[in-house]
């Protein structure tokens, strides 16, 4: 934990946010989120919980060791 992520989600949403937790249904916890609404425009929304079922696809933006 503690990596910051990068997940594209269903209806076109992209965010980026520093993992803080998890289920064993992949809803995430993630804090310091921005949402990335276009490539000039970004919302701070802080921290937010995220159903698994919505996360098509998600990178790790820090080295994992």
């Amino acid at each position: 934990m503690e990596k910051r992520l990068d997940l594209k989600l269903t209806a076109n949403r992209h965010v980026v946010g520093v993992l803080r937790g998890y289920d064993q249904f992949m809803n995430i916890v993630l804090d310091n989120t921005v949402e990335i609404v276009s490539p000039t425009e970004k919302n701070e929304i802080g921290m937010v919980v995220i159903r698994g079922n919505s996360i098509m696809m998600w990178e790790c933006l820090d080295r994992v060791k």
